[in-house]
């Protein structure tokens, strides 16, 4: 295990692992990680057979540990090893309905009532799940992983090792109409979207189709659940953005951006590469140098709260009172 991650190894090399837990959790035969200091009462109390951990932590564990850098990073790699998820079995299902004009690898695997549409290309060692729609005129390259219920609308491409969690949808309609005399005239949504190299998209995300060009989320990207992408927004390689955030269409996010969760990001704006957004911030004008922004009111008590909106309301009252005290001051001076 020390040698699989490129760490020194303090203890008995001869110990078995069989499982992973918490430190807390964690009994004879599992390994745990440690990389937080308000767990380092469980770290000394932890029961885990090996313990990864940083050089300036090492002593403080009862056992033996696997000293690394980035211990988080080396429980990363550790977990793809335990994963649990059944091998691939090449083969189409007798329920899956494969269009006659599409195109199966013969190592993929198309679930019970899977549904590929005419025109499609589906990769090498590709798993689509059980009851997911792939429309036509789609591409999904290699070791993509499509899980069950998942809809994949027409003119998607999916590019490889890419991860798509059940009842995810790309390439629905984008949000596209155009106002005559009080009545909403639908525009037709012509492009698709391009999902890049491993892709992680949560479950029940969306991500709309382009109007006229592609949506188009770059190599790397990681999307948490109940995201909502919109129509002709770009998002640059190894960005990150957790549950529940939305982006407004033809808004460009660059790379290796992390948004927190419940984020709201309007339309037609940049976001520069490297920008940090904290969780339910409102972004409202383009961010064009990197760093950390964030928006709203921090907690506080009801009581405080409330009074703390009546103040609020009267901002604009105050600040003309102001501004006419500033003038009285000025004329006095003369």
């Amino acid at each position: 295990m020390a040698d699989f991650l490129g760490g020194e190894l303090k203890g008995d090399a001869s110990c078995l692992i069989s499982g992973l837990a918490t430190l807390d959790q964690a009994s004879e035969g599992q390994l745990s990680f440690f990389a937080n200091s308000r767990y380092l009462e469980q770290l000394k109390q932890s029961r885990a057979s090996v313990v990864l951990v940083s050089p300036k932590d090492a002593a403080a564990a009862p056992g033996n540990v696997i000293v690394l850098d980035n211990p988080y990073l080396g429980y990363a790699r550790v977990s793809r090893l335990f994963d649990p998820r059944a091998e691939l079995k090449p083969g189409v299902c007798t329920t899956a309905v494969v269009d006659s004009r599409a195109e199966v690898s013969e190592s993929a695997q198309i679930c019970a009532n899977a549904v590929i549409g005419p025109d499609s290309v589906i990769g090498d060692n590709v798993y689509v799940g059980p009851g997911a729609v792939i429309g036509a005129r789609c591409r999904v390259d290699q070791d993509v992983r499509i899980n069950a219920n998942v809809t994949v609308y027409d003119d998607v491409k999916v590019g490889a090792r890419s991860l798509i969690h059940s009842a995810a949808v790309i390439g629905a309609d984008g949000f596209g109409f155009a106002n005559e005399q009080g009545k909403w005239v639908k525009i037709s949504q012509l492009g698709g979207v391009a999902i890049g190299e491993d892709v992680e998209i949560g479950a029940c995300t969306t991500i709309d189709r382009g109007a006229l060009s592609d949506t188009r989320i770059g190599n790397g990207v990681k999307l948490d659940n109940q995201i909502q992408i919109g129509h002709n927004v770009e998002i640059g390689e190894d960005t990150a953005i957790a549950a529940c955030a939305a982006v407004a269409g033809s808004t460009k996010i660059g790379a290796r951006c992390t948004i927190a969760g419940a984020s709201g990001i309007a339309g037609h704006i940049e976001i520069c590469d490297g920008t940090h957004i904290t969780a339910m911030s409102l972004i409202s004008r383009s961010i064009k140098e990197r760093g950390a922004y964030s928006s709203g009111t921090g907690m506080m008590a009801h009581s405080e709260w409330r009074r703390s909106v009546v103040r609020f309301r009267q901002l604009d009252e105050l600040a003309k009172r102001v501004k006419s005290l500033e003038e009285q001051i000025e004329i006095s001076k003369g």
